[in-house]
C-alpha cells in the first residue's frame, strides 16, 4: 500500500493524514509537490488521471483517488475508532455534515483559492472579481456552522468524526488564503481549539 500524498496547505491529502492518525495507521508515503507539479507527471496520472492528491495504492495495484473515498476504505479495514458513525443514525448524521462542509463552505472557499490567490496566478480563466465576490459567501458559511455548534463539542455526533476532519481542513485552508473567522464567531472558535489541539491536527 503507498500513499499519495501532497504537503500542506494542501487540504485533502491532510483529511487522510487526520483521519489515519485518528485511526493509529500508519500509512507508507510518497510526497508530491503540486507547485513542481509532480501530480501532472506521467507517472501519477497513470494512477490518477485527474491528476489530483490524494491517492492510495492499494497492494493489488487498485488506486483509490478522492479523500473521502480513501478514509472509507480505511475505516472499513480498521473500523476502531469509528470515525463514520456507530450506527446507522449517527451514520447519516456523518454524511450529513460532511456533504454540508463540501456543499456550503468548501466552494466559496476554493473560489477565492483559484481565482485570486497568488499560488494559482497562472491558472487559466481566473476572474478575481468571482474570488473576491465569495469571500461573504464563505464567512456566511462559517456563520451557518457557528450556528449549528452552539452547544456541541464536535458538528455531527457526541464524538470526533470524519465530517470534524472535513471541517477543520477547510477551515484551516480558509485561513491560509486569508479568509479568517470573524472575532464573534464564537462556537465555532471554541470547536476549532478543540479539534486543533488534538494530536491528529498535526497530520
Amino acid at each position: 500500500m503507498l500513499f499519495y500524498n501532497s504537503p500542506n496547505p494542501a487540504p485533502n491529502p491532510r483529511r487522510v493524514r487526520i483521519f489515519a492518525a485518528e485511526k493509529g495507521i500508519a500509512l507508507p508515503t510518497r510526497d508530491l509537490s503540486i507547485p513542481d507539479r509532480e501530480h501532472k507527471s506521467d507517472e501519477f496520472l497513470a494512477l490518477n488521471p485527474r491528476g489530483q492528491t490524494p491517492a492510495l495504492q492499494l497492494d493489488d495495484g487498485t488506486v483509490i483517488a478522492e479523500s473521502v473515498a480513501i478514509c472509507r476504505y480505511l475505516e472499513g479495514m480498521h473500523p476502531e475508532p469509528p470515525l463514520f458513525g456507530r450506527d446507522p443514525r449517527e451514520q447519516a448524521l456523518v454524511e450529513m455534515w460532511s456533504r454540508r462542509v463540501e456543499m456550503i463552505l468548501m466552494p466559496p472557499v476554493g473560489a477565492v483559492w483559484v481565482h485570486t490567490h497568488p499560488f494559482t496566478a497562472r491558472l487559466p480563466g481566473r476572474n478575481d472579481e468571482w474570488g473576491e465576490a465569495n469571500r461573504p459567501r464563505a464567512d456566511e458559511a462559517m456563520r451557518f456552522f457557528d450556528t449549528a455548534l452552539q452547544g456541541r463539542e464536535f458538528i455531527a455526533t457526541d464524538e470526533y468524526t470524519v465530517a470534524d476532519i472535513l471541517l477543520l481542513t477547510t477551515v484551516d485552508f480558509a485561513g491560509f488564503i486569508g479568509i479568517a473567522m470573524s472575532d464573534d464567531l464564537t462556537s465555532l472558535r471554541a470547536w476549532h481549539a478543540r479539534a486543533s489541539a488534538r494530536p491528529s491536527a498535526a497530520a
